[in-house]
């Protein structure tokens, strides 16, 4: 797994400051464009080991974030959808975790031959800390295949044909 989340990315930092103001964090900003039309998800959520991310929440967010994207886009249509996280979010950059802690996470590691889950504990940008039953386990982010939110299913369950 990467550690690179917005990266340099202006608008990413643009948007990631506003939301940031809000008590809020930045998960994921993606934004396609295709004739002259903008197309921007924005994925938020409360502050780190905080509380959830509600409807009323994310209107707040996009009322906010949407003068910051007008005048990132010029005389563009813009259109903009802003989310909640949601139980089982696939984790798709390290830099993700830090808007998890507190929260449960399993996290698929083929060194370890199957997934590892628990309480997330700590996460900076070269790995993580899981508090597991039998207790901490650190994970640096090259050696996670995929992550999500969530334990996940035993394995009986995963075969009977539970999405993982």
């Amino acid at each position: 797994m990467r550690y690179a989340l917005g990266g340099s990315d202006p608008v990413f930092s643009s948007i990631e400051a506003v939301v940031r103001g809000l008590s809020m964090g930045l998960v994921e900003l993606s934004v396609s464009r295709h004739k002259g039309s903008v197309r921007v998800m924005a994925v938020i959520c409360g502050p780190p080991g905080g509380g959830t991310v509600g409807i009323d929440d994310c209107a707040r967010a996009h009322r906010a974030i949407q003068p910051r994207l007008e005048l990132a886009f010029p005389k563009q249509n813009i259109h903009v959808e802003v989310s909640s996280p949601g139980t089982g979010r696939r984790i798709k950059d390290g830099a993700e975790f830090a808007h998890y802690l507190g929260q449960t996470v399993s996290c698929y590691r083929p060194d370890a031959g199957g997934w590892t889950s628990g309480i997330l504990a700590s996460a900076d940008d070269t790995g993580i800390v899981i508090k597991e039953e039998s207790g901490m386990t650190s994970i640096s982010y090259g050696e996670i295949a995929k992550a999500r939110l969530g334990a996940l299913a035993p394995v009986a369950e995963r075969k009977a044909g539970a999405a993982v």
